[in-house]
């Protein structure tokens, strides 16, 4: 709105790093955000990668406040369920939406008994203030809309709105701050212009392919998979090129202006917020209710650090 301080342009790689999962033996995890630059793209506080992996994933009920998780599938089916009673199969082309509000469990396993291919993209949307203390809520959307980019050469672009809005078109998926998610497919041999809100940030996460990016003020930058390309605010837009073909994640939306602290699966304003959370889940608190069809099979939280937990802030 009126009177947020824009950053200006930017064109920053953030690699994604290997993290353990707890709990989830062989599961390649990749991590984008947050990096230690910056910390939120709009109100995206948190992007992992699962996979590509033959697994057997067994993510036990685990609590979150002040965030939407936002599960995008890309190969594989993934069971969810909640302590609001959702138990619900994920597939590729699907949105699973949870908004943990003052406190949320889930817990997602893998269809079947045996390993199996899995892919996936997991992010989670920090809640501003009175949504991230609100009530809990879960929404599976089964098809979303889309909209075609006309190519400057090559094939249009093919674009799925997953959550927010881009390019005129609104997801149904329920949003608490100006944001977008989308998927972008790229033709081989394709260059396409993205059109960006010049108010928002903005960042392009490579899923498959190859894509090279180019705009005011950035030089032609050559995407490696799994990486973002954080371009900041006040573009109107950048152009995408493809030899190969690329599948693209787009992130953005209004700066993220209020505090966040950020600790486990946790987000929220302060430190005590985030250790009463803590001791919450581990005192087994109605706060957070119990999953649906599990016994007492939960992930126990970490010890909380001796320092003091602060907000982030972007360096860059």
């Amino acid at each position: 709105g009126p009177g947020r301080s824009l950053h200006g342009p930017r064109a920053a790689l953030l690699e994604a790093r290997e993290v353990p999962l707890g709990g989830v033996r062989a599961m390649n995890v990749l991590r984008v955000l947050p990096s230690k630059d910056v910390p939120t793209i709009g109100a995206w506080c948190f992007l992992d990668r699962f996979g590509p992996a033959e697994v057997r994933m067994r993510v036990e009920p685990h609590p979150h406040i002040g965030l939407q998780t936002v599960t995008w599938p890309l190969v594989g089916e993934i069971r969810h369920r909640d302590t609001i009673d959702s138990d619900v199969v994920l597939r590729r082309g699907q949105l699973n939406l949870m908004t943990a509000g003052n406190g949320i469990a889930h817990s997602e396993y893998s269809v079947g008994e045996e390993a199996g291919p899995l892919d996936a993209l997991q992010l989670w949307v920090v809640l501003p203030d009175g949504a991230a203390t609100g009530t809990p809520g879960f929404e599976q959307h089964l098809s979303l809309p889309g909209l075609v980019l006309r190519a400057e050469s090559g094939s249009d672009a093919e674009v799925t709105v997953v959550m927010g809005s881009y390019a005129g078109v609104s997801s149904p998926a329920t949003a608490h701050t100006p944001i977008v998610g989308a998927e972008i497919r790229v033709a081989p041999g394709t260059t396409v212009a993205l059109p960006f809100d010049p108010a928002w940030e903005h960042g392009l996460l490579l899923v498959t392919g190859d894509a090279r990016v180019s705009g005011a003020e950035l030089a032609e930058t050559a995407l490696d998979v799994d990486d973002v390309l954080f371009l900041g605010d006040s573009r109107a837009s950048v152009t995408v090129t493809s030899e190969g073909g690329a599948l693209l994640f787009l992130l953005g939306g209004e700066p993220f202006e209020q505090d966040l602290v950020m600790w486990w699966n946790f987000a929220a304003r302060s430190h005590e917020e985030i250790a009463q959370a803590r001791e919450d889940w581990e005192a087994g608190s109605d706060r957070f209710g119990h999953v649906v069809g599990h016994g007492d099979e939960r992930i126990p939280a970490p010890p909380i650090p001796p320092v003091r937990l602060m907000p982030r802030r972007r360096r860059i």
